[in-house]
């Protein structure tokens, strides 16, 4: 609810404003906590609340977690205590989704609840792994260093998405237009032709009336063959939607040439910077799997990990039941090795998901550099066949005529 406020600061300036807040009871604690000495506070009603309208259709960024996550940390750091800092935090949000959420856990906090579990209540904005970071970070005193390490962890994941992204955007922009002109060539322009040479009654090469009857074929049946493809890719959805089917998309990926080793090195990355990061924070070995295994959306990592897992609590360690398994590369494993031998796990993780990182973007880029001079090729012969058919039929009919 907005409260409309007039107040004095510490200095004696008479100030006048809008505070959000749940209650006429938490808009003058929150101002007293700004050293505002409240003369006058009143509630705004309003028919429609821009705020709760669109909060719950703005989707929070993983960069709206990362600011969030530096200056919580930065305010701790100068002593504020947390519900005041959330308080401050909550007027600079600028996603509104995120500001109201905000606003609830510094409500839970007062009402005695842990940031932790108050953050647990609101998955859109605090994954598991970020509320579970909070209450090791709660328990172990240092709550300013794992909101540190939490955002410089949602931050290298936001750039390796926008990496992958960018990589992707050139070849699909030059596949999209070069589908659209062959699109207007087949359905626009040969079509136009193709009545000019019936008009002539002359006998069209092999080549053209291939053409043609692919044309007449399309704009004849184009409705069904569009419709098709969709419940094709329907059924597939949900297809892949089950347990079984998913199982199976998800293994498929990891063994598409080229494309497949990009895949498995992507999620190698991923599960070693988590666990670097949880094993940073001080978890225990079991829970870091359990969180690695919650982050993989991919049912055949998530079997290989929940294995792993299953051996590491019988106290077979972690190093062991990763090399019992394709899944993870020698360089990890060995890696892992090493870190369980000399107690400093944390950073030969940190070593192994740089380096498959590096990999897995060098090989996108490769497989870009490939893609885009397949596809320029692809729809040139496309091209070629339809220039191809169109003059070959101008030539035929010239030469009859003559005849």
């Amino acid at each position: 609810m907005n409260f409309a406020y007039t107040a004095y600061t510490e200095d004696k300036r008479l100030v006048r404003g809008r505070v959000t807040a749940v209650t006429e009871e938490a808009a003058t604690e929150l101002l007293s906590y700004v050293g505002y000495r409240v003369v006058t506070l009143k509630g705004k009603l309003s028919l429609i609340n821009k705020e709760k309208l669109f909060a719950g259709f703005a989707r929070i960024k993983p960069a709206d977690i990362v600011m969030f996550s530096r200056q919580l940390a930065l305010l701790l750091e100068s002593g504020t205590d947390i519900v005041t800092s959330l308080d401050l935090l909550q007027n600079q949000v600028t996603n509104q989704t995120l500001r109201k959420i905000v606003g609830e856990v510094a409500s839970d906090i007062r009402g005695g609840s842990p940031m932790s579990t108050a953050m647990s209540k609101h998955p859109r904005a605090f994954s598991q792994i970020y509320h579970r970071a909070i209450s090791a970070g709660e328990q172990g005193g240092n709550l300013e260093i794992v909101l540190r390490q939490m955002a410089d962890y949602i931050e290298k994941s936001i750039i390796t998405q926008k990496q992958i992204k960018g990589a992707l955007t050139y070849p699909i922009i030059v596949f999209i237009v070069a589908i659209g002109v062959v699109a207007i060539l087949v359905t626009k322009v040969f079509p136009t032709f193709a009545g000019l040479y019936s008009q002539f009654g002359a006998e069209l090469p092999a080549v053209t009336r291939l053409l043609i009857g692919i044309t007449e074929w399309t704009n004849h049946y184009f409705l069904y063959l569009v419709l098709g493809i969709v419940i094709v890719v329907a059924v597939v959805y949900m297809y892949i939607r089950t347990p079984g089917g998913k199982y199976r998309w998800n293994t498929m990926l990891l063994r598409l040439p080229v494309f497949g080793r990009i895949v498995h090195l992507s999620e190698l990355s991923r599960c070693c910077r988590t666990m670097a990061m949880l094993v940073k924070i001080g978890l225990p070995l079991p829970e870091v799997m359990a969180m690695a295994i919650h982050t993989t959306s991919n049912k055949y990592v998530e079997e290989n990990l929940t294995g792993v897992q299953q051996e590491l609590i019988r106290g077979e360690g972690l190093s062991q039941p990763m090399a019992k398994r394709s899944f993870f590369l020698p360089l990890m494993t060995q890696m892992v090795k090493v870190g369980e031998e000399t107690g400093n796990l944390e950073t030969t993780l940190s070593t192994v998901a740089t380096d498959f990182e590096m990999e897995s973007g060098d090989k996108t880029k490769a497989a870009v550099a490939l893609i885009t001079p397949a596809v320029t090729i692809f729809i040139g012969l496309i091209i070629g066949f339809v220039v191809l058919a169109m003059f070959s039929a101008m030539y035929s009919v010239y030469g009859q005529l003559n005849a």
